[in-house]
């Protein structure tokens, strides 16, 4: 089911660290849009309510709707940014879209059927070797992630990029650069468990010996 994401926001005049400080203490967080053809504009949001967006991973990777005093306008999260030690987030930067803008985001990935693949059922164990990947494609076909199925995979396996199923309209960014090969990582694969029954039959072989 997909996600509808709103952020309700106040356009603000103060710029600097003070300005900043004193909205942050008033339970707000500082923030900008910028794009699309417009002059960029300094934004204040409730920090309670943001939170509760963060909480969703599609919101880092959806077309959001930003209420400004009232006016709606598209836009995308570009960038975050938290404190260092505390669980507050200090500035937001929202790129502003239309459905035809190519964009340019990093979007999540989902791995399916990891438990029941022929696999990790012989012994084998996954590894991850990416968990997001950064697409292009037009704001209308920005999928919030793309999914792998890793229900046919045996040990040994292993999904590059080329591998993956995209949907319509998206590409890896990491593949238009020159030789598709020399960019095509590894994605995940299966490989036989380190340390497994030989291994522990071996340790257990040794402490009878040393007794």
């Amino acid at each position: 089911m997909q996600e509808n994401f709103e952020i309700n926001a106040v356009s603000r005049s103060d710029q600097g660290k003070g300005a900043s400080r004193r909205l942050r203490r008033e339970g707000m967080v500082p923030g900008i849009i910028y794009g699309g053809g417009k002059d960029p504009e300094m934004i204040a949001t409730k920090h309670n309510e943001l939170i509760q967006h963060l909480d969703h991973e599609a919101f880092y990777s959806h077309i959001l709707k930003v209420n400004v005093n009232g006016t709606a306008q598209k836009v995308v999260l570009k960038d975050l940014q938290r404190h260092p030690a505390k669980p507050f987030v200090t500035h937001l930067d929202l790129l502003r879209v239309a459905d035809s803008d190519r964009i340019k985001m990093n979007v999540p990935l989902h791995f399916l059927n990891e438990e029941t693949s022929p696999g990790v059922k012989a012994g084998g164990q996954v590894s991850h070797t990416l968990t997001d990947v950064e697409i292009i494609c037009e704001a209308k076909n920005l999928p919030e992630y793309i999914e792998i199925d890793l229900g046919g995979m045996e040990i040994g396996d292993i999904v590059h990029l080329t591998d993956i199923k995209l949907p319509e309209g998206v590409e890896l960014v990491a593949l238009t650069h020159g030789d598709v090969e020399e960019h095509n990582e590894a994605v995940v694969s299966i490989h036989a468990a380190r340390g497994g029954a030989s291994a522990e039959e071996g340790e257990e072989g040794e402490g009878e010996e040393t007794e």
